[in-house]
């Protein structure tokens, strides 16, 4: 028998070691520059003016011929003080159920009937269609609440508005609209979906377009209608900016926008601030408040920041949790 070879032994590759650039480039330079104004606003607009949330933690009072530096640092620490003031104001507890309220329904609409626009605009075959209306769905963000604010007031308008009219042509009674606080949440609430529906639509809309055709080409060979497309093609592919917008919207449920809030209602004066005061209305409140002081409405806003920070890092850690990929952070 003949005599058994040994297998040819083969060395290991060598390992290739990556390329360090240990220079600066040209690139580096560009892209430099291109960040320097958005680094320079950052800096300026949001990391030094968080030093003011010393205001917080202290009993401001200015000192005479002393600049605002040197008279905050000179005022007296108080710790947790303002804190207590503002948790045990009396509509506390409304202000906390307003805002939650408000912002749960708020986020739940800003995700089903914006994916829904979505979907619907997407299977539009005319494109000319499609982009009047969404250019007619988007213009509502573009507007001030202010003047938003004048065409309410005109709408419901006691005696010459147009919601009265159709009352009155109906057989009711004219209604104080500014005077009775019950209409009001639904007013808000559907106010909030008219200006920001086309904004979100549009984010999903991009996400959508850029999904791959051939998924729905080869539903339809399989006889998939337009919903099972949409359940099992749309809404899976496009399922990561929901998450993140879901996220987003999250982190600001104790903050609201204040021109809806306190624009639209003229003030959100009695009889009406029982159902439109949130905490950024009373925040402004107790601004032009005088027997409140800096202090006092810094640690409120301080609240808002940070219960707003943590609710975006739990949110995000569930998130994460479920599927990894889709997480902010």
């Amino acid at each position: 028998m003949p005599a058994k070879k040994d297998p040819v032994k083969t060395a290991p590759p060598a390992k290739v070691k990556p390329r360090r650039r240990s220079h600066w480039t040209r690139d580096d330079t560009e892209l430099s520059i291109l960040a320097l104004p958005t680094t320079v606003w950052y800096i300026l607009f949001c990391y030094l003016p968080m030093f003011g949330i010393i205001l917080a933690f202290k009993d401001y009072r200015i000192t005479q011929g002393a600049s605002f530096l040197t008279s905050l640092l000179k005022s007296d620490w108080i710790g947790l003080k303002n804190f207590e003031y503002f948790f045990n104001l009396p509509i506390f507890p409304q202000l906390l159920r307003n805002t939650l309220l408000y912002n749960i329904v708020f986020i739940v609409m800003g995700i089903v009937f914006p994916v829904l626009f979505a979907i619907l605009i997407s299977n539009i075959y005319s494109k000319r269609l499609s982009k009047t209306y969404q250019t007619l769905m988007f213009m509502p963000h573009f507007m001030s609440w202010v003047v938003v604010s004048y065409f309410v007031m005109a709408f419901l308008n006691p005696t010459l508005g147009l919601a009265n009219t159709i009352v009155e042509w109906f057989g009711g009674k004219p209604i104080s609209w500014y005077m009775e606080a019950k209409y009001w949440p639904y007013i808000l609430v559907f106010l909030n979906f008219w200006k920001t529906i086309g904004y979100n639509m549009v984010v999903y809309l991009a996400s959508i377009t850029g999904i791959d055709q051939s998924l729905y080409e080869a539903a339809v060979l399989d006889g998939a209608s337009k919903f099972q497309q949409a359940r099992y093609i749309t809404i899976p592919s496009i399922r990561p900016i929901i998450i993140m917008m879901f996220i987003l919207s999250v982190g600001r449920i104790f903050s609201t926008d204040f021109g809806l809030f306190y624009q639209v209602t003229r003030g959100a004066q009695f009889p009406l601030d029982g159902v439109t005061t949130t905490f950024d209305v009373q925040v402004f409140k107790m601004l032009n408040s005088q027997g409140t002081t800096m202090g006092q409405t810094t640690a409120a806003s301080m609240f808002q920041a940070v219960v707003g920070c943590i609710t975006i890092l739990c949110a995000n850690g569930i998130v994460r949790k479920v599927d990894k990929s889709s997480a902010l952070i």
